[in-house]
């Protein structure tokens, strides 16, 4: 198993709204792995993950393929985004 870090790092909020560091594909895959849900991009976050601790494919494919499961659960922390608020279970933006 190859832990490959990622050429930049993927910030994603977490809990209330605090952003967790993605270093590399170990820290995504058990970050995805730990995500309630099951989601197709999450099992495609997982599987991609999976891929490039084999070695199938490089950090960099896993690592565009985590950025869309987090854009798309709304949980990606980019340069000058503030966290979304949760309001009875739903994320909103505030």
């Amino acid at each position: 198993m190859l832990s490959q870090p990622f050429e930049k790092p993927v910030r994603v909020w977490v809990g209330l709204g605090f952003p967790r560091q993605l270093n590399s594909v170990v820290d995504a895959y058990q970050f995805v792995v730990d995500w309630c849900g099951n989601s197709p991009e999450q099992r495609a976050a997982i599987r991609a993950c999976k891929a490039a601790l084999a070695g199938e494919i490089d950090a960099e494919t896993a690592r565009g393929i985590l950025v869309r499961f987090a854009r798309k659960k709304d949980i990606l922390a980019e340069d000058g985004t503030m966290p979304p608020v949760m309001d009875s279970g739903q994320w909103l933006h505030a």
